[in-house]
């Protein structure tokens, strides 16, 4: 799957991030942070490309924290480039004494296609993003309100999502490309571990050269 840099829209939380995409002429939108300013945005960006053919393939970018494997280490290390299999609506449910609940188990699922909060990325983007990116980590990555700063926040979190990473924008962008018929999927690089905020490692020079080097990539891919 062959296309140019404008059958692809990105949709990025900070300028910094955005920029990566912009100096290469791939549009982009930026966003603000959270998954509710990403959402909107998103909405009306595609809204303002209504009537293009073919429809841009929606890719939220940006950087990410790893999360912890099983084994106590970060699932991902910092430079890395996540594609992500779905973006994990991580919060929306319940606390309870035996544990989180989703929105889903509750029988109020977000949305038809993520019945338990799970938002597919497109089959078909995510195959293109491959082929360009093959040395790239494939995961969930759990879409966060609240980030992992603690090291039993960053245990659960992956234990219960099964995401490698996470970010606060990438369920939004999905869920509004989904329901406004559009192709989406999420790409971040990692650039800062999770757990106990005083002994997490930040290298966000690191990640921003690296997701400058994906954007790049992209170009007339």
């Amino acid at each position: 799957m062959t296309g140019t840099n404008h059958d692809l829209l990105v949709v990025a939380s900070t300028e910094r991030e955005a920029s990566c995409f912009r100096d290469v002429g791939i549009p982009v939108v930026v966003s603000g942070v959270g998954r509710v300013n990403a959402a909107i945005a998103t909405t009306l960006a595609l809204a303002a490309r209504t009537g293009e053919t073919p429809s841009p393939l929606v890719v939220s970018a940006g950087i990410a924290g790893s999360l912890p494997s099983e084994h106590g280490e970060p699932a991902v290390p910092i430079g890395a480039v996540v594609l992500g299999s779905a973006a994990h609506a991580a919060e929306e449910g319940i606390q309870t004494p035996e544990g989180f609940r989703t929105i889903g188990e509750l029988g109020f699922p977000i949305a038809s296609f993520a019945p338990d909060n799970r938002i597919p990325a497109d089959t078909e983007g995510l195959a293109r993003l491959q082929r360009v990116l093959p040395d790239a980590h494939l995961g969930d990555i759990a879409t966060v309100a609240t980030c992992s700063g603690t090291d039993a926040l960053a245990v659960e979190m992956a234990r219960r999502t099964s995401a490698i990473a996470e970010a606060m924008e990438g369920a939004g962008v999905l869920h509004a490309a989904r329901l406004l018929g559009a192709r989406a999927v999420e790409i971040r690089v990692i650039s800062n571990t999770t757990g106990d905020r005083e002994r997490q490692v930040w290298r966000l020079d690191e990640a921003f050269a690296r997701l400058a080097e994906v954007a790049a990539s992209l170009v007339g891919r």
